[in-house]
């Protein structure tokens, strides 16, 4: 049994199918809860009527207990005290290691495989996974040592922003593919500050020294940033140096990597990238 995001998918990377899952609450297409990695993988190991549960409202313990797990998984998730109290009477939990959501991909796989007892699998997984990025990023060597941060602004608001910070599966991936966090964004940094720091546009500052920014979201968004009279002198996106990923697509899910979602969406993601790092020079 799977609870929250992506767990399902390190799952089934390993060959396992959990008794049951959490739907995916964003960037599913359909009405399935299920993303379109989940879904191909799924249909790889014959599975066709898997127990996805909702639990946007809060866990569904009786779905769960119903389900009869031998573990539950929830490595990558922000499950409360009183919820691991409450799932540890069911079976017993997988959960994060320190902070809610701050977690590697390969934590959740090292992690994950250790509670269902084939940590050797996980190991070979996150060889395999190592490998696929590798040989992607090899393609593109002019990504190393860019400087690049994973944002989100809200265009509707850009009184404040959000820097993922590389303790996240977002802002750490960026790292994987060859490019380097702006230090000038560390002195933002509180102990506090959890997956992602917080600032308000009097901060956008904090920004100056990225060679990139990626954000959710489409050209309004870098329009309107750019009309902006404070986030508008930000060299990045000045200049149009933005990663824009649609909000509400797979591609905006995979943004959270899980071994299944880096296979799926690694080649368009790069293409992105690739395509804002040729602006840097322009």
């Amino acid at each position: 049994m799977t609870i929250a995001w992506a767990n399902h998918d390190v799952a089934l990377a390993l060959g396992v199918v959990p008794v049951g899952f959490s739907a995916a609450n964003y960037g599913v297409q359909d009405d399935s809860g299920l993303l379109p990695w989940t879904k191909k993988k799924l249909q790889e190991l014959g599975v066709t009527n898997p127990n996805v549960f909702k639990d946007t409202d809060g866990l569904d313990f009786e779905a769960i207990s119903d389900a009869n797990p031998d573990v539950i998984l929830a490595a990558y998730s922000g499950i409360t005290q009183e919820e691991y109290d409450t799932l540890s009477q069911i079976a017993p939990v997988v959960a994060y290691p320190k902070t809610p959501w701050v977690i590697t991909w390969r934590e959740q796989i090292r992690m994950n495989a250790a509670g269902m007892g084939i940590p050797a699998k996980g190991e070979q997984l996150i060889k395999d996974v190592e490998k696929l990025i590798a040989d992607k990023v090899a393609q593109h060597p002019e990504l190393k040592g860019v400087k690049a941060a994973f944002t989100y602004f809200s265009p509707s608001d850009l009184s404040s922003f959000y820097i993922y910070l590389p303790g996240d599966p977002r802002g750490e991936f960026l790292q994987e593919l060859g490019m380097v966090f702006p230090e000038n964004i560390n002195k933002y940094v509180k102990p506090d500050s959890g997956f992602a720091l917080s600032l308000s546009a009097e901060n956008a500052d904090a920004l100056r020294d990225a060679d990139i920014l990626v954000a959710y979201g489409d050209e309004a968004l870098l329009k309107a940033l750019q009309a902006d009279p404070v986030f508008g002198k930000i060299p990045a996106i000045k200049r149009g140096s933005m990663v824009l990923i649609p909000d509400g697509t797979p591609l905006a899910a995979a943004g959270n990597p899980n071994p299944l979602s880096i296979e799926y969406t690694l080649d368009e993601y790069l293409s992105l990238i690739v395509k804002a790092v040729a602006k840097i020079k322009q």
